[in-house]
């Protein structure tokens, strides 16, 4: 599984319909599943395909307090597998067989590329509404909790005051490295207790 997190003013339902808007034609289909916070679309070859090998993905959408984890599962490429197997094996028989199989081997190929794809489109739907990889400004600013002054994380006093910033300067998670805020019981990126 591969899991990103974009920081920002975006919902799971915006990487959904983006997804399904990409997705939802031609030899592939896409659908919704869940709602609210927390969205799976699904992503596959159509019955009857004319061209290619059958394959299918799982996007996971979660918000949380910053923004939205997506998480592609592993890609299932058994049919694609085959697809070209059949291709290959009608090229060693005649050459010119492979004429006739263009289409599909275009269409397995693009297959083989689906999680790039759908990284891709999450990536453009992220920056369409102002949401990046880096970290979040409650994350990269921490407030003295004296004079209620914006600090840059790392310093160590108060650039208004002077008091101390060392209990305030955020952590770790010490399975996934996520940046987490002080007092925080679970990890946002990948749910494990702090």
């Amino acid at each position: 599984m591969d899991r990103k997190v974009f920081h920002g003013d975006i919902t799971p339902a915006e990487v959904a319909q983006a997804l399904l808007a990409e997705f939802n034609r031609g030899n592939l289909r896409a659908q919704t599943v869940g709602q609210g916070d927390k969205l799976v679309v699904q992503i596959g070859t159509r019955p009857g395909a004319p061209s290619g090998g059958d394959t299918a993905v799982t996007v996971s959408i979660q918000k949380f307090e910053d923004g939205v984890v997506a998480e592609i599962g592993q890609q299932a490429w058994l049919g694609v597998a085959a697809s070209l197997g059949t291709t290959a094996l009608s090229a060693l028989r005649n050459p010119f067989n492979l004429l006739g199989r263009l289409d599909d081997l275009a269409q397995d190929i693009e297959n083989l590329q689906l999680s790039e794809r759908v990284w891709q489109v999450i990536g453009r739907s992220a920056l369409t509404k102002g949401a990046t990889k880096k970290l979040s400004e409650r994350l990269s600013r921490l407030e003295c909790v004296y004079c209620g002054t914006a600090n840059p994380v790392g310093e160590p006093s108060c650039i208004a005051c002077g008091a101390p910033l060392g209990k305030s300067q955020p952590g770790t998670c010490t399975n996934c490295g996520f940046v987490v805020k002080p007092g925080e019981a679970v990890c946002p990126n990948c749910g494990k207790p702090l």
